[in-house]
């Protein structure tokens, strides 16, 4: 388990600040983890129901995979937003597509705002693929949102996200989706 609050990748936003991307800790962000996990508007995470020790039992083992990343955003030195980032031909994910080798997954979840920001979760989510395309080894990004969610589908489109299929995965149907460096970077010109 990574444990250090080494921030990996930043970036300035005009008229908003930095917004910075570091590891978990998960025994210092647990507290805020569950809070965020557990609230009505983060259903399609799927841990409404669970206690805290279940939440860090999950994340932990999460951790402890090699394939697997987890990370906290900040704005200004403030939690805002979790992130993950999965190989997905390490993943359940691969049974439903022929994965890449630099194929990477995605997962974030955004912190309920304290006060409305124009734009607010889009920053985040361009500067979260901003990270990943950074990365050497991240050619693709993969998602799989749950079909209903229609908040993160807007934002995926808008971001260059190309929607293949729906797939069945235990917990949910999702809408498989996949984003190059080339389209992304194209949607936010």
């Amino acid at each position: 388990m990574v444990q250090t609050s080494e921030v990996v990748f930043k970036k300035e936003i005009k008229g908003l600040g930095e917004i910075s991307i570091r590891p978990i800790n998960l025994e210092n962000d647990i507290d805020m983890l569950y809070s965020w996990v557990s609230k009505p508007y983060a259903k399609y995470w799927g841990m409404l129901e669970q206690t805290k020790e279940e939440v860090f039992n999950e994340y932990k083992k999460l951790e402890d995979n090699s394939h697997h990343h987890t990370y906290i955003g900040e704005l200004n030195k403030q939690p805002i937003f979790l992130m993950e980032r999965y190989k997905t031909s390490e993943d359940v994910i691969v049974k439903h597509y022929d994965a890449l080798d630099n194929d990477y997954g995605m997962h974030i979840l955004v912190a309920p705002a304290e006060k409305k920001i124009p734009k607010f979760t889009w920053h985040v989510f361009s500067t979260v693929m901003a990270y990943f395309f950074s990365l050497p080894f991240v050619n693709r990004v993969v998602v799989e949102p749950d079909i209903n969610n229609e908040k993160i589908h807007v934002l995926n489109k808008k971001a260059g996200f190309v929607y293949q299929k729906n797939i069945n995965l235990d917990h949910k149907i999702a809408s498989l989706a996949f984003c190059t460096k080339e389209a992304f970077y194209q949607s936010v010109l």
